[in-house]
């Protein structure tokens, strides 16, 4: 049985997110087991390309494996960058889904090279998953940072709809610019209409001198350098 305060990282990017993450399976699932962690997510975004590494460690390891992805969705209502989901399987009709999903992402919803997922394809593919709101990346984050609390709560009942008690709000602490201030806001929020908060680490590397190689990848990613002001 997990204990009650025993934390659970449900939003890690490893090395298959191609763009941010320089996590490897084995020593993530290696760490992972002398901190007595039960399970572990893997989220990549947009891919579940690390699926069979990590799901054969976890289990040798003697940790749940707990399938997923953070996806970047698009709504034809709104004119903004792509926001972000985190996706989690609950059963075998949740990984189809999501596999559904993220197929669809690559056939049809390439912007750039980049898989982006129409907002109304989950109307009918969220049996089987447990949402998170993505954070400040979120539809619901970026309503909250802007000031617009009634566009935030229409956000949160659309997915509650689509999700009912599978919906959670996710707060993250990790120093970035406008955590906090979405932090205050979303705990209101989460407060006013009785919505479950979950708390991840937004994971992108393992250790502290991982960082720089963490932030040159970034910049392969987006086609920058290093010192580069606009990044």
């Amino acid at each position: 049985m997990i204990k009650p305060d025993t934390f659970v990282h449900l939003h890690v990017h490893t090395e298959y997110s191609l763009v941010d993450g320089v996590v490897r399976i084995k020593p993530l699932i290696k760490q992972c087991a002398e901190a007595g962690m039960p399970a572990l997510a893997v989220t990549d975004l947009s891919n579940m390309f690390a699926l069979i590494k990590f799901y054969r460690a976890a289990l040798n390891a003697g940790i749940k494996p707990v399938i997923g992805a953070e996806c970047l969705l698009s709504d034809e209502a709104q004119t903004a960058a792509p926001f972000r989901i985190v996706l989690l399987c609950q059963n075998t009709q949740g990984y189809r889904n999501l596999a559904e999903l993220i197929s669809r992402g690559y056939v049809e919803g390439q912007i750039r090279g980049t898989p982006i997922l129409q907002k109304a394809w989950l109307a009918t593919h969220t049996e089987g998953l447990i949402a998170l709101s993505g954070g400040r990346e979120g539809d619901i984050g970026r309503a909250l940072l802007n000031d617009n609390t009634e566009e935030a709560g229409q956000h949160l009942r659309h997915w509650q709809a689509l999700f009912a008690d599978r919906f959670y709000l996710e707060v993250t602490r990790t120093g970035r610019p406008g955590e906090e201030q979405y932090l205050q806001k979303c705990i209101g929020l989460a407060i006013d209409t009785d919505t479950p908060v979950v708390a991840t680490n937004d994971v992108r590397f393992l250790t502290a001198d991982e960082f720089e190689v963490h932030e040159a990848r970034v910049c392969i990613g987006e086609g920058r350098m290093l010192d580069d002001p606009r990044r």
